[in-house]
């Protein structure tokens, strides 16, 4: 625990310093589970409707940002919005849209020993990519 501490504290930093005057703020998150894996939930002020939760597993370090549920598409462009997540998951620099339960999210992985850094850039690629999603998306939501 302590060493993920200081993951989330170096983290928080780099972000700090890359995003200049932005207000970032990171927090564990309980586990709630006896076998879940600590999430560190990041939030850039000006980001702060899209939190990025970054998880690490003995494999990978996920850096995930729901984007919107199910419900809230239009159900007459559906289709037309997974076919264009499709096409458009190549172009997104460092990110994939994927699904968790009802949730559409975007995120990234990296390497189960992957720096500080490279998790802090991911962060910010993540956070950035999801705000140019929900622009690009917003014709298929309700």
């Amino acid at each position: 625990m302590e060493e993920l501490m200081k993951r989330l504290a170096g983290i928080e930093n780099i972000l700090s310093r890359r995003m200049g005057l932005a207000d970032v703020s990171a927090s564990l998150l309980p586990v709630t589970e006896p076998e879940g894996v600590p999430v560190m939930r990041i939030s850039i002020e000006s980001q702060a409707e899209l939190p990025v939760f970054v998880t690490v597993s003995p494999s990978q370090v996920l850096c995930i940002c729901y984007l919107w549920t199910e419900e809230e598409i239009r159900p007459e462009r559906r289709a037309e919005m997974l076919e264009a997540m499709m096409d458009l998951n190549i172009s997104i620099p460092l990110s994939n849209f994927g699904r968790i339960g009802q949730h559409y999210v975007i995120y990234g992985s990296l390497a189960h020993d992957a720096s500080v850094e490279d998790i802090a850039i991911d962060v910010a690629m993540v956070a950035d990519n999801a705000i140019e999603a929900l622009d690009v998306f917003t014709e298929y939501l309700k």
